[in-house]
């Protein structure tokens, strides 16, 4: 790569290259086996002469195509500075959502990057999950992923059995071009779509999530020890009579952090943050942690945890259940009035957590008094205020330094026995929850700074700054309701977080908040010191949630392996770390983002199940988007629907992109971004995932 990187290089052929590189005869088979791999990668490129150069300098750019119901599609570039390549329908070239390409970039429309697939390194979609709909003696799949508008058609003899209205799982068999779809065979039926537990199976197959562990894996689960031993106990600092709690929500049975808190003279304040030793239990390279890798993440589904550890693991021994014995990794922290650290010392240990709390009970005990949670939260009490006291202090701090805290409301779904939503519970973030959210940003902060002046190899968490077009998309936008980016075109988050105190409050809030979140870059692991935009932080990293995170697993292996060597790594741990590192990254990046649309996928699915039992009733709302076929309208609860113009009667409506709103021809009505407004449900689909509204009177 360096090689042709020099300016004066020009793609060579495969022999040229041998003979530069000066390999012989019996290495020339590892060297074109490289060459290939590199290809596959999208690292470099094979021309039409046989010749190998940089994409990049070939006016090609690789990575994943973003599809688009309407047929067209986005490549996010590998490269993170590299903007978007608009791929028009007649240049996908069979190319589908989700597939690895590469695409030759032409001048755009507006100065935008527009392109033509002319490789596909890989195919995503080997299989898809759909509705069957049966024919004559054949069939098409439907496909559930919006973003595949292909229909797959099956012929006879690959029916397996399927009925019209069945959700299925087909296999491709023959990928589109530009003149027909493509085609397959059925290899499983789940059910009809709307029996009870289907629309799980279906998330599940889309998303390639595992439901079951592997008998192997659970075999090795097994095979832990349900209990802590005295053999466990060498090496570790006994804090089994220090104040430790755990605080999580009612439903959470994976407690993998615990805190205690007390004063120390001279107005410090000594913070412990408690993680569950789970590299203790997983040793890398061992059936759970391949597992581990694999899944990459717990995945939190509505009713639902798709564990990345099986429970005996998850749910037991590493969980740090209340008054048992149980191993950690202990950060402990001097903290003084200003939220500096000033001292830490990091350490092995053995706890017994006093209590397990929840959000619910902390609020209650910090809000209403010692008794309003319950005779057990009175002995903690005083504890909790001075976590109260401790939180505050560091959300001031980091705010002083410019981070961003967005104010984002969240919907719980509520099930019934059979998986049918109930009702939809709108969740705000409160002074319990931001206790564990200080004091797990300050550790994760305080291991990345220990590890990065260590020179150890590990994997920060990284946030760059959004790209100029999303900052100039948001200033335009901000501009319209009223606000400005302060030292635009230059942006600080400090300047960000000056937006959302303004908006604090007000009914354009969840909008600006909303708009704001998706300008910015998606957080992601490297091995790189990129920084945290969205904290303002030079040094972060992921270290407090190993139970369910793989790269906070990996961070602790390393941390235990840097405790074990008295602060050193010898030279090959680091060059396997070097080597191993950048892969896991990529893999727990992609597995968090595939999670997070998971999860987002379900909420929305069964927000618009919830609203079928609305039909006709009416709702306040306020204007979250404006298009040119209408509006969308997000309610209290956080269902969003859409109004289209055909439905808007009184009057025919313009739609003004530059004001983001819609202006009345006869009326001069304005519908404008951030209005309120009163809507009723006119129609919810859940097979579409969408849901109708139209203006009320």
């Amino acid at each position: 790569m360096q090689y042709m990187r020099k300016g004066a290089y020009r793609p060579m052929t495969e022999d040229e290259l041998l003979r530069a590189f000066g390999v012989k005869k019996r290495g020339s088979r590892g060297f074109k086996k490289l060459l290939q791999e590199m290809e596959t990668e999208g690292l470099i490129y094979q021309t039409r002469a046989a010749r190998y150069g940089l994409p990049e300098r070939m006016n090609l750019a690789v990575g994943r195509l973003q599809g688009h119901p309407r047929g067209f599609g986005f490549v996010i570039c590998d490269h993170p500075d590299s903007p978007d390549v608009f791929v028009p329908a007649s240049g996908l070239n069979g190319a589908m959502h989700g597939d690895r390409v590469v695409v030759r970039v032409n001048p755009g429309r507006n100065g935008k990057r527009e392109g033509e697939v002319i490789k596909i390194l890989h195919r995503a979609n080997e299989q898809v999950v759909g509705t069957f709909q049966r024919r004559q003696g054949y069939g098409f799949v439907v496909c559930d992923e919006p973003r595949l508008p292909h229909d797959v058609f099956i012929p006879h003899g690959k029916l397996n059995g399927a009925r019209s209205g069945d959700k299925v799982v087909a296999t491709i068999t023959a990928w589109p071009d530009k003149r027909r779809g493509p085609a397959g065979r059925i290899t499983e039926v789940l059910g009809p779509g709307d029996a009870p537990g289907v629309d799980l199976l279906v998330l599940c197959r889309r998303f390639g999530l595992p439901e079951v562990f592997p008998e192997r894996v659970l075999a090795a689960a097994d095979r832990v020890p349900d209990a802590v031993t005295p053999r466990d106990l060498d090496g570790r600092r006994d804090l089994r009579g220090d104040l430790i709690v755990t605080i999580d929500g009612e439903d959470a049975k994976d407690l993998d952090d615990a805190v205690s808190l007390k004063p120390l003279p001279g107005g410090l304040y000594q913070l412990g943050v408690h993680i569950a030793d789970v590299g203790y239990y997983v040793p890398e390279g061992s059936v759970l942690d391949q597992e581990a890798f694999a899944r990459g993440t717990s995945v939190y589904l509505p009713g639902k945890v798709l564990p990345m550890l099986p429970e005996r693991l998850s749910n037991g021994i590493c969980s740090l259940n209340p008054r048992v014995d149980r191993l950690a990794i202990s950060v402990v922290m001097d903290i003084d009035r200003a939220g500096d650290v000033v001292r830490y010392e990091i350490f092995p240990s053995v706890i017994r957590t006093a209590g397990r709390l929840t959000y619910t009970g902390v609020r209650r005990t910090l809000l209403e008094g010692n008794g309003a949670a319950g005779e057990p939260y009175r002995e903690f009490a005083p504890t909790l205020r001075l976590m109260q006291e401790l939180a505050l202090i560091l959300c001031t701090r980091r705010f002083r330094r410019g981070a961003i805290d967005f104010n984002l409301p969240e919907a719980k779904v509520i099930l019934d026995q059979n998986g049918r939503v109930t009702d939809l519970v709108k969740v705000e973030r409160t002074i319990a929850e931001q206790i564990i959210e200080e004091f797990m940003l300050m550790t994760n902060e305080v291991i990345a700074r220990h590890l990065h002046g260590l020179e150890v190899p590990f994997l920060y968490r990284v946030h760059e700054k959004p790209s100029g077009d999303k900052l100039d998309g948001l200033q335009t936008l901000l501009q319209t309701l009223g606000y400005s980016i302060p030292g635009f075109p230059r942006v600080r988050p400090g300047a960000l977080q000056n937006i959302l105190d303004k908006v604090a409050g007000k009914k354009e809030e969840r909008l600006v908040n909303g708009v704001m979140l998706r300008s910015m870059q998606q957080a992601r692991y490297s091995t790189e010191r990129l920084g945290h935009f969205g904290l303002a932080s030079r040094d972060y990293t992921h270290f407090t949630s190993p139970i369910r995170r793989y790269p906070d697993l990996v961070n602790h292996r390393i941390i235990r392996d840097v405790l074990a060597g008295g602060g050193i790594l010898s030279e090959s741990r680091k060059q396997a770390l070097r080597n191993r590192l950048p892969g896991i990254a990529q893999r727990s990046s992609e597995r968090e983002r595939l999670a997070v649309e998971a999860e987002r996928e379900a909420v929305d699915g069964h927000k618009v199940a919830y609203m079928q039992h609305h039909i006709g009733e009416t709702f306040p709302g306020i204007i979250s988007g404006v298009t040119n076929f209408g509006m969308f309208v997000e309610l209290e609860n956080t269902v969003e629907g859409k109004v289209s113009l055909t439905s808007m009667t009184d009057d025919y409506y313009a739609y003004d992109p530059a004001g983001f709103r819609l202006v009345g021809q006869r009326t001069h009505k304005v519908y404008r971004l951030g209005d309120e407004v009163v809507v009723k449900v006119a129609r919810a689909s859940v097979e579409e995932r969408q849901i109708d509204f139209v203006l009320a009177g």
